[in-house]
C-alpha cells in the first residue's frame, strides 16, 4: 500500500454499528406492509413478525460466526465463495444482486406511496420520475454522502414511532379496534367465518415471507467490520441488530394490529371519520402508513409520520442505490459485465456514472410494480443468501476445518446453522408465483454468464463483491 493511500479508522463502538443496521432496516416499514401481511395471516401480524425474527436470528448467529473469519468483506458471496467454490459463490452473489438492485425500486415506490396518499392529485409516475432524478442525481455526485445522517433520521423515526405507540394505547384505552391493549388475538388472527381461530402455521409461514423484507439490511453491518473499534464486537452487534429490529417491528405491528384488526377497520375509518370515498380509502391500503397516522393522531401527525417514514425511507434509497452502483462498478472492472459501461468511473465526481443512472432506469419501474410484488421478488434473493451463509458455516467449519467432533462444535457448527438453513429454505418455499419466475430467469441469466466468464467451467470466475477497492478502473473522458 502506497503512503498515499488512507485507512478506515477504527472508531466504531457496538451502539454506533447497531444504530446504522438498523437504519439501512427502515424501521417505519413494519407499516408500510402492514395492510398486506395482517391480509395474508388473517389479522395475526405480531406472529409473522415473530416466525421472521427466530429465522433472522438463526441467520444473524450464522453472520456473526463468518464475519468472524472474513472481517474484511462480509457478504453471503464471498463466504460462499471461500468455504464451497468460486462458482456457487458468484450465483449467490448474483442472486444476491438481484436483491440490491430491487431495492432502490421498492424504496422509490414506497415514497410515491407516501405522496399519492397526501396528494393523489399528483400523477404516480410524475413523482416517480421526480424521485428518481433526485436520488440518481444525488448518488452520482456523491457515493457516500448521505451515511453522515444516517443517526439523525434513525432517532426522528424512532422518536416518532414512539408516539404512535403512545396515541395507539390511548386509543384502545378509550376502546377503539380490539379495545384493550392486552389481548393474544393479533397473535391467532380473527375468527373466520366457521367460527375457528385463523391460526394457520403456512398462513404465518407465507406473512413471514413478506416481513422478511423488513429485516433486509441488518447483514449491511458487516461492512463496518473493518472500523469496528474491536472486531470481536461484530457478531454481537449483527445479533443486536437483528433483535431489536425485531422488537420494534414486533411492537409496532402489535400495537397496529390490536388498533385495526381488519383491514376493514382501516377502511371504514377513512370513510366515516376522514370523508374519503370507498376507492380512495382501498387504493390507500397498499401502503398504509399515511392512512395509519391520519386515523391515530389527524392530519398534523399524518404529515409527521409521513415525514418520518419520507425521511428513512428516502436515506435507505440513496444508501441502497450508491451499494448496487458500487457493485456494478466492481462487476465492469472485472469484466463480469461490459467494462466500457458498468467499470469507467467519471472523474469529477468519483463515481460510476453509467452504473447509476442504469439503476435509477430500474428505478423507474416504480411506476407500474406494486409493494406485494417487488417485496416478494427481492425476498428471493435476500433468502437465498440467508440459506447459504448458514450453509457456509457448514462448510467451512464442519466440513473445511474439521470442527464436528465434540458436542459443542457439532451444535454450534452443524445443528444451529443447520436448523437456520431449513428455516430459511421454508420461507424461500413460500414465495409466490410472480417471485419464483422472475428470480429463476435471474439464476438462469446468472449461469450463462457464469459459463461465460470461465469459459465453460474451466477456470475462476472474478470477484464481484462491493467491499473491494476500487482500482485500476476506467475513467470517462473529460467533457
Amino acid at each position: 500500500m502506497s503512503q498515499n493511500q488512507g485507512t478506515l479508522k477504527r472508531n466504531l463502538g457496538l451502539w454506533a454499528i447497531v444504530g446504522l443496521g438498523l437504519g439501512y432496516m427502515t424501521p417505519t416499514v413494519v407499516f408500510d406492509t402492514f395492510a398486506i401481511v395482517s391480509e395474508d395471516t388473517h389479522g395475526a401480524v405480531p406472529s409473522a413478525y415473530i416466525v421472521a425474527l427466530v429465522v433472522m436470528a438463526f441467520t444473524a448467529v450464522s453472520y456473526g460466526k463468518m464475519v468472524g473469519v472474513f472481517p474484511q468483506a462480509g457478504s453471503a458471496y464471498t463466504y460462499t465463495r471461500e468455504s464451497m467454490h468460486p462458482n456457487v459463490g458468484f450465483l449467490v452473489g448474483w442472486v444476491a444482486l438481484l436483491d440490491y438492485l430491487m431495492l432502490p425500486l421498492v424504496n422509490v415506490l414506497i415514497l410515491r406511496l407516501y405522496l399519492e396518499s397526501v396528494w393523489p392529485e399528483i400523477p404516480g409516475w410524475v413523482t416517480v420520475v421526480l424521485l428518481t432524478i433526485v436520488i440518481t442525481g444525488t448518488v452520482a455526485l456523491t457515493m457516500r454522502g448521505t451515511s453522515n445522517f444516517n443517526s439523525l433520521l434513525l432517532l426522528f423515526a424512532l422518536v416518532v414511532m414512539v408516539v404512535f405507540c403512545v396515541f395507539a394505547v390511548n386509543l384502545l384505552l378509550e376502546g377503539h379496534g380490539n379495545g384493550t391493549v392486552l389481548s393474544s388475538t393479533p397473535f391467532v388472527g380473527e375468527p373466520i367465518e366457521n367460527g375457528l381461530e385463523a391460526f394457520e402455521p403456512l398462513v404465518l409461514v407465507g406473512g413471514a415471507t413478506v416481513v422478511c423484507f423488513s429485516f433486509i439490511g441488518f447483514d449491511a453491518i458487516t461492512m463496518y467490520a473493518e472500523e469496528a473499534k474491536n472486531p470481536k464486537i461484530m457478531p454481537r452487534a449483527i445479533l443486536l441488530t437483528v433483535m431489536l429490529g425485531g422488537l420494534i417491528f414486533l411492537i409496532a405491528g402489535y400495537l397496529t394490529q390490536q388498533l385495526f384488526p381488519t383491514n376493514e377497520y382501516i377502511i371504514d375509518e377513512l370513510m366515516n371519520n376522514h370523508g374519503e370515498s370507498l376507492e380512495k380509502a382501498e387504493s390507500d391500503l397498499e401502503d398504509p402508513l399515511p392512512a395509519i397516522g391520519k386515523i391515530v393522531g389527524g392530519p398534523v401527525f399524518q404529515f409527521i409520520f409521513v415525514s418520518a417514514g419520507f425521511a428513512a425511507t428516502m436515506a435507505s434509497g440513496l444508501a441502497s442505490h450508491a451499494s448496487v452502483s458500487r457493485m456494478l462498478l466492481v462487476m465492469g472492472r472485472n469484466n463480469l459485465l461490459p467494462g466500457k459501461i458498468f467499470g469507467r468511473i467519471n472523474p469529477k465526481t468519483s463515481t460510476p456514472v453509467y452504473s447509476v443512472v442504469i439503476v435509477g432506469i430500474v428505478a423507474l419501474l416504480a411506476i407500474w410494480l406494486d409493494l406485494d410484488t417487488v417485496a416478494s421478488i427481492i425476498n428471493f434473493g435476500a433468502l437465498i443468501a440467508f440459506t447459504f451463509v448458514n450453509l457456509s458455516v457448514i462448510a467451512w467449519f464442519a466440513i473445511r476445518q474439521g470442527r464436528r467432533h465434540t458436542p459443542g462444535d457439532i451444535f454450534k457448527y452443524i445443528v444451529m446453522p443447520g436448523i437456520g438453513t431449513l428455516l430459511t429454505t421454508l420461507l424461500w418455499s413460500q414465495l409466490d408465483q410472480v417471485s419464483l419466475l422472475t428470480g429463476s430467469i435471474w439464476l438462469v441469466v446468472g449461469v450463462l454468464i457464469l459459463a461465460l466468464v470461465t469459459r465453460g467451467f474451466r477456470k475462476q470466475p472474478a470477484n464481484f463483491d462491493e467491499a473491494q477497492p476500487v482500482t485500476g478502473f476506467t475513467k470517462l473522458p473529460d467533457a
